[in-house]
């Protein structure tokens, strides 16, 4: 790009209008200092309100003149279900919540570049695709065009409502993805090299659509990190439906539900299910596979089957995946209840959750340094994430597509954290370890060990592989160890028995 472009405000020509961004300069670790563009808050769709609350993304209206995109859209995260956040996702009030954000280093047709869409987690309830966390100003330093996409939440996005159009949010990040496809190549990017990548429910999300016949033209290949299997039938859906109405005290259909607002309604999902035992510490790990309620959901029409079996009938075969967790996921959430942990025999209480007895052991014994307490905390991280890793890339043997695992066990340095926990591996991937709220979770961490992520990554997006044997090659594993350095070696053994044993 000339330096003049460079200088010019950056200004792009949608097929709904143009948008006018800015430039922001990015600082690497090294000192040098790249610019990109930065497009903001540009619509996918038009705002779900109205009589589009519960339908299927519409088209947004067009607009004259030059749109401002200099800004975050509302986001569909009215407030944070969360009480302690791990990343900043700020929510914005609004009602045009379906936007994305694009970040570019040459905002001009024909430049080509590869391009990473990000799908944000949150459990299907929370997250912004408004985070500073997920602009990508170091992909765009190497070449890379990163968008980010929002996609209605909870009860707007995922609840079954009879009478209505489900899957909402899927169907949204179908009409993402298509905008990509139709704009991208203004702003820089190359259609026909997108990878898409989330992490968490974000996670769980690129895994259905690697799964999803009609996704296939959208992508070319899959980053999930931390997905967990998160997918409901259509009978427990409506279950679920039925204990929301009931809270809310209207009928479980499209009448009842848009009768109540969204606020109300949100407040209403907690209506969940009984646990399936009486046992806290059974009941943890037994129902830990199924924790997500409000999911997408097998519909028969834009969802037909579980990930596991659409990946062993081939869909997606032909895509490259890199697909990993951090090593003690949700051990501090587990942690709430931990005082009962110390007093138990965990053989047991993992027994009685329905892993087998030699597998039971076996995890035990794992964690024998830490005594019950770690054995059991382990275990709800394994049967939510770390069992999906083997599980669904073993699952792809029905085609050229290429599969690598990764497992991040560097553990954070911050006072108040421990282990390899949720999202720890985020600043890393996304390069962006000198920002305060990064430190905050990472504590001082090592520049090199996020040179190793960021690069596997970057290899993915750019090239379509990363540079390690394949996961079916003995489950060759990229491990990033917690002295900073990267290895590759057999990893998710004891995983795979866990994916085994819990899938049904």
């Amino acid at each position: 790009m000339s330096h003049d472009r460079a200088l010019a405000v950056p200004t792009v020509t949608t097929d709904r209008g143009r948008v006018r961004g800015l430039w922001r300069d990015h600082r690497s670790a090294d000192g040098t200092v790249s610019r990109a563009a930065i497009f903001l808050g540009i619509p996918y769709a038009a705002s779900p309100v109205g009589d589009a609350r519960f339908d299927a993304p519409r088209p947004p209206n067009r607009w004259d003149g030059v749109r401002p995109a200099v800004s975050y859209g509302p986001t569909p995260q009215r407030n944070s279900p969360f009480m302690v956040a791990t990343i900043p996702e700020p929510s914005v009030p609004g009602e045009s919540t379906l936007s994305v954000n694009v970040t570019t280093p040459d905002p001009s047709p024909g430049a080509a570049l590869p391009v990473l869409v990000y799908i944000h987690g949150g459990g299907f309830i929370g997250g912004s695709a408004a985070s500073p966390w997920y602009g990508g100003q170091a992909f765009a330093r190497d070449g890379v065009v990163t968008v980010s996409m929002s996609y209605r939440l909870a009860t707007e996005g995922f609840l079954w409502i009879d009478g209505a159009v489900n899957n909402r949010g899927v169907r949204d990040w179908l009409a993402g993805l298509e905008w990509v496809q139709r704009n991208i190549a203004a702003f820089g990017g190359d259609p026909t090299r997108v990878t898409i990548a989330g992490q968490s429910a974000g996670g769980s999300a690129v895994m259905r659509l690697l799964a999803m016949p009609a996704a296939q033209p959208l992508f070319t290949s899959v980053l999930a990190l931390s997905p967990a299997d998160a997918t409901e039938t259509v009978e427990r859906a409506r279950s679920l439906a039925r204990r929301i109405a009931e809270r809310a005290g209207v009928s479980a259909d499209a009448v009842g539900f848009a009768a109540v607002d969204e606020r109300r309604l949100f407040d209403a999902r907690v209506a969940g299910s009984e646990p399936s035992s009486p046992d806290p510490l059974v009941a943890l790990i037994a129902d830990a596979p199924g924790m997500l309620a409000l999911t997408p959901v097998i519909d028969g029409d834009v969802i037909l089957e579980s990930v596991e079996d659409a990946l062993r009938a081939g869909v997606g075969a032909d895509k490259a995946l890199l697909i990993g967790s951090t090593a003690h996921e949700f051990n501090d959430v587990a942690a709430s209840i931990m005082d009962l942990a110390a007093q138990c025999d965990p053989i047991d209480v993992l027994r009685r959750a329905g892993l087998p007895a030699g597998l039971a052991e076996a995890m035990v014994a794992r964690d024998a340094h830490g005594g019950a307490v770690a054995a059991i905390a382990q275990a709800y991280s394994d049967v939510i994430f770390r069992r999906c890793v083997p599980g669904w890339a073993l699952a792809r043997t029905a085609g050229p597509g290429r599969s690598w695992a990764y497992d991040f066990r560097w553990t954070s340095r911050a006072a108040h954290l421990s282990g390899a926990l949720h999202c720890l591996d985020l600043p890393f991937g996304f390069d962006i370890l000198a920002r305060d709220d990064a430190r905050r979770v990472t504590g001082q961490a090592p520049q090199g060990l996020a040179d190793a992520v960021h690069n596997d990554w970057l290899s993915l997006v750019r090239d379509g592989r990363v540079d390690a044997r394949e996961f079916v090659n003995e489950r060759a594993t990229v491990i990033y160890l917690d002295d900073g350095s990267r290895a590759v070696a057999t990893g998710y053994a004891l995983e795979g028995d866990v994916w085994e044993a819990t899938r049904a």
